[in-house]
């Protein structure tokens, strides 16, 4: 059963669960990383058969894979699934932005262009659950953003990738999907094999396996994050229905066992009849055994002397989840400093994010809210500088960039300088 406690019970850290990865984890991840670099497609073949029991089955999967898998797809999914590709396409392209030119000055041009990676990669995970909506999330913003090419890796178990997730890649217009999935295919994305290309930026989240991946690989390829287990903070008040928050709590809990669900409440009332409403719903769902070990070890609820007092809490915890189930959540909106998505009022559960609002739900964890961002077109751009002088402009400030230059004791930098003047003498 979920415990109740003060707020001076818990110090902070003990609030979330969170965790790095296990040396053993590091280490395997190191070998199977140089596996794949070393032997390339004979490499995840074999591991493919070794995880995922996929057998002969290639790696690539085949346009018409695709098209067959989209077909088996029930139609009223799929008018679904292609309904909240346009609510995520409507949001994200909000955040598309352009380059500038500016003329601070006579003769002097600076800019900023802005240009889209050429080749990303999207990891969707395929343990416990089937994840459609990380295909969506993952994949529109990089077309936004004008990817040209969007590579998409994936555990194919017994060689076979669930329709949906097929049918989820075909709405999003992913380029190529293979039948690969772990630290083996971060790797794969990162260096190539002979069948998968090298990508710039590897996106999605994945297990601690994945996770230890992408730290591994970060500096060869870019990449969104290192994302550790789902979590969720809720505040609520008196007034709030029970059954709403112990669904969200457990909204989280089914995801996997280390998945963290907390609530933060002034009113002790609330928090036993959250308590007793987790206990009734628990032992109902599919994935009871998975909710009921995050429940137990992970979930807490939280007595606090108010509302403004678990929000601040809430800002020092950096929360990828935060539900505000106020009767008044934009008054207390501009209090949040750190979340990485924020739900508003007792109508806007987080898993109306997860699949259909709009908004990416690939969101920091770990406290990485303090600094991170959810998922965005952002992610798939890079921005290039320039900047044009003429003659004259570098002239009006060719003794202040040498005199810079000699105080760092770059006496090469002054000269590059410098000698430009001399010319014009």
């Amino acid at each position: 059963m979920i415990r109740i406690f003060d707020l001076g019970e818990l110090r902070r850290e003990d609030v979330l669960r969170r965790e790095g990865a296990l040396p053993d984890v590091r280490e395997a991840v190191a070998r199977i990383i140089q596996d794949v670099r070393a032997q390339g497609d004979a490499a995840l073949l074999r591991y493919a058969a070794q995880f995922d029991g996929a057998g002969e089955a290639p790696l690539e999967v085949t346009p018409a894979e695709v098209e067959a898998a989209a077909k088996r797809v029930e139609p009223a999914l799929l008018a679904i699934m292609r309904e909240a590709a346009e609510n995520i396409r409507a949001y994200h392209t909000k955040q598309v932005r352009g380059g500038f030119v500016i003329t601070p000055k006579a003769g002097a041009v600076l800019g900023q262009i802005i240009r889209p990676l050429a080749r990303v990669g999207v990891y969707v995970p395929g343990g416990t659950a089937c994840y459609p909506s990380t295909v969506l999330m993952d994949a529109l913003p990089a077309k936004i953003a004008g990817v040209e090419e969007i590579i998409m890796v994936t555990p194919a178990k017994g060689g076979v990738i669930r329709p949906e997730i097929l049918a989820a890649a075909q709405i999003a217009g992913v380029n190529r999907i293979f039948r690969t999935g772990g630290a083996q295919a971060v790797a794969a994305l990162a260096y190539g094999t002979q069948t998968i290309p090298g990508v710039d930026k590897i996106v999605g989240p994945g297990n601690a396996f994945v996770a230890e991946a992408k730290r591994q690989v970060f500096g060869q390829v870019d990449i969104d994050m290192i994302a550790g287990p789902s979590e969720i903070l809720i505040v609520a008040e008196e007034g709030c229905e029970p059954k709403n928050i112990a669904a969200d709590m457990l909204a989280q809990a089914e995801h996997d066992v280390f998945a963290s669900a907390v609530l933060i409440t002034p009113s002790r009332a609330l928090a036993l009849r959250v308590q007793a409403e987790l206990e009734r719903q628990l032992p109902l769902l599919t994935r009871a055994a998975i909710a009921r070990e995050s429940i137990d070890n992970n979930g807490k609820i939280l007595l606090c002397g108010s509302v403004t007092e678990a929000i601040s809490l809430s800002n020092e915890l950096a929360p990828e989840h935060l539900e505000l189930c106020l009767q008044e959540p934009f008054a207390c909106l501009p209090l949040v400093q750190n979340a990485g998505s924020i739900f508003l009022g007792n109508h806007s559960p987080e898993a109306l994010g997860d699949y259909f609002a709009g908004p990416n739900h690939t969101l920091p964890t770990g406290g990485t809210a303090r600094f991170a961002s959810p998922l965005s077109v952002d992610d798939f751009i890079k921005k290039s500088s320039f900047t044009y002088y003429t003659a004259q402009a570098l002239g009006e400030v060719a003794a202040k960039v040498a005199r810079f230059a000699q105080a760092e004791g770059l006496d090469a930098h002054a000269k590059s300088v410098t000698i430009r003047m001399e010319q014009e003498q």
